[in-house]
């Protein structure tokens, strides 16, 4: 009603002399032009070539078979075909102006901000998601969108006016965003960025994406990815890498990984949000690279139902947003029980977007002295410092703790993560669904596997998947996989102490460095490659909330994060922490839009 009431009142005001201006501007312009003055220019050519004489003279009382009327009918003929050829020139021109005018209409800042503007009126899901799906296509560059979900998008969008119009619409209702290549969707191809399920098209929906489709968001397409969301670069997809929209010199970045993609739409502002998933890091880490916001909830928050399993004790889902108060409205719609999923936490969702009051006097925030790591950027102990001093300045305690078993944390993960791995992508053997490899004479089923899963995983899923395979092997179990298991157990217990001396969030750098170029580490030791997840994984292994907000930019002009841990299940109270952060530290940096 609201909308509607908006509506007519901007109908009924009277149009300012700007708005006039404008509208004589729209219907007379320039795109017209070239049928109109191609007509006077070849009726004038062909009059003069023929040299009729004026209406009215003895010339033209001849017969109707006469040279004259002859001539005129030619003249007739040319004045119609130019009319013809001018107005497929003006077809043109007018595709041109309205995909010029498309691309540079700007789309809201971010989730609330369109959800606002929704509700009053002033704007619509068709038009949101015209734009957004302009700003997709002029992202090309960045290879951040790997399926076109264009036509379902704007069948969604049509379908969120409607419910918009009825007054009862959810929060994400005509919000367009971005969906992970993990997530399985109905009917619209999903990879995880692999070629072993090229092709493979769902026949049944995700209960992330769905809950997220029931609440009126609209997709706009599939995102980027490294394949089975092994990595942490975006350099392992199928697709090809995805490129951080940050740039400061020649080089292509890497905006993260896994959750890249998702991360690079929504920094470029192509989309309004995006669902991520983390297993060690790939939504915050990627959050911080890009100079966003990314949260990973609770492990159990989210169903995992319909998401390709990479490590299924460590994987959750969780969105990828501008900001906090983004994070809260879209965390919300995405979680809830699912009957379908045994790790999912039958739990009551709270309104997190009510505990965003900033108020965080009397809380307790930790510091851990095991996170200061040996080569540590200064901007971003600085930055650490400066966080520290902004939530006690709102009223927080801030004091040191200690973790002790954090730095055995990324040798436990890289042991437990493969391990569970080498177990879920064993379903993946061409015989009902992907890639299967062209066989040989004499080749049989053991062919068949071998070649289809040579062909099918990449490099570093390989690598996983022997790792896992090898430490959960008869003679390496105990030795590996067991001792993973306890130090993984050591690593929560660090974290349930922690919080029973009163402690309500623990403050961390998200990464250890800000963005390195594409390709920098190829030649590296994979190890190497992992020591980026340092920061993050500790808080997969204890089943914890963490969530990523940008703090300021190092000393190139690239962004960094600052990272809160939250106690198990207390989402609103972290987010509330981190609201309170984010305004402390005020940081609105945007990448330029190079790729356009």
């Amino acid at each position: 009603m609201d909308a509607r009431r908006a509506r007519a009142a901007r109908r009924e005001a009277p149009l300012s002399m700007d708005s006039k201006l404008r509208g004589w501007l729209i219907l007379s312009r320039g795109s017209n032009l070239p049928t109109v003055w191609s007509n006077v220019i070849a009726g004038w050519l062909l009059a003069q070539g023929l040299r009729l004489p004026p209406i009215g003279t003895e010339y033209w009382k001849q017969p109707p078979d006469s040279l004259a009327w002859g001539s005129l009918m030619l003249l007739l003929l040319g004045v119609s075909l130019t009319y013809v050829g001018g107005m497929i020139l003006n077809d043109a021109f007018d595709a041109r102006w309205d995909t010029e005018r498309r691309s540079t209409r700007p789309i809201p800042a971010g989730l609330i901000t369109a959800r606002d503007a929704l509700r009053a009126g002033e704007t619509t899901a068709v038009e949101l998601t015209e734009a957004s799906l302009a700003a997709v296509a002029a992202s090309k560059p960045l290879n951040a969108f790997v399926h076109d979900t264009s036509e379902l998008a704007r069948s969604q969008a049509k379908a969120a006016d409607a419910r918009i119009q009825e007054g009862d619409a959810p929060d994400m209702c005509g919000l367009p965003i971005g969906m992970k290549d993990l997530f399985c969707t109905k009917g619209i191809v999903t990879q995880a960025a692999s070629a072993i399920l090229g092709g493979f098209k769902p026949q049944y929906e995700s209960t992330v994406s769905q809950k997220l489709f029931d609440a009126g968001a609209v997709m706009v397409g599939k995102l980027n990815m490294d394949e089975f969301a092994m990595g942490s670069s975006n350099e392992t997809s199928v697709y090809g890498n995805a490129v951080n929209p940050w740039k400061v010199d020649e080089r292509d970045l890497t905006p993260g990984g896994s959750s890249g993609g998702s991360a690079a739409a929504v920094a470029a502002e192509t989309c309004l949000a995006a669902t991520g998933t983390d297993t060690g890091g790939s939504i915050r880490q990627p959050a911080a690279f890009t100079g966003i916001t990314g949260i990973k909830p609770t492990y159990g928050r989210c169903s995992r139902w319909g998401i390709v399993a990479f490590a299924s004790s460590l994987d959750q889902a969780g969105p990828i947003t501008k900001d906090v108060r983004d994070a809260a409205i879209m965390l919300e719609a995405m979680c809830g029980f699912d009957a379908k999923d045994s790790t999912s936490m039958n739990l009551p969702v709270p309104n997190f977007e009510a505990a965003l009051t900033g108020d965080i006097r009397g809380k307790t925030i930790g510091i851990p002295k095991e996170y200061r790591v040996e080569g540590m950027p200064e901007a971003l102990e600085t930055l650490w410092s400066e966080g520290r001093q902004m939530l006690r300045d709102a009223g927080a305690i801030v004091k040191d703790i200690s973790l002790p078993h954090t730095k055995y944390a990324l040798p436990a993960y890289y042991v437990i993560a493969p391990a569970e791995a080498s177990s879920n992508l064993a379903r993946y053997d061409g015989v009902r669904f992907g890639h299967r490899a062209k066989l040989e004479a004499g080749d049989g089923i053991t062919e068949m596997y071998e070649k289809t899963r040579a062909e099918g995983f990449g490099a570093e899923v390989q690598r996983r998947v022997m790792v896992g395979t090898y430490v959960l092997s008869a003679g390496f179990y105990d030795a590996y996989y067991n001792r993973a298991r306890r130090v993984r157990a050591l690593i929560k217990k660090d974290f349930d102490d922690v919080f029973a001396t009163g402690v309500d969030a623990i403050l961390t750098p998200s990464t250890p460095s800000a963005a390195f170029g594409l390709g920098e580490m190829a030649d590296a030791d994979p190890v190497q490659m992992y020591l980026f997840d340092v920061f993050t994984v500790t808080v997969n292994l204890a089943g914890l909330p963490g969530i990523s907000v940008p703090a300021g930019l190092d000393s190139k002009g690239l962004p960094l994060g600052l990272q809160l841990i939250g106690r198990p299940w207390e989402e609103g109270d972290l987010l509330n922490t981190a609201f309170a952060l984010e305004n402390a530290l005020g940081f609105n940096a945007k990448p330029n839009q190079w790729w356009r």
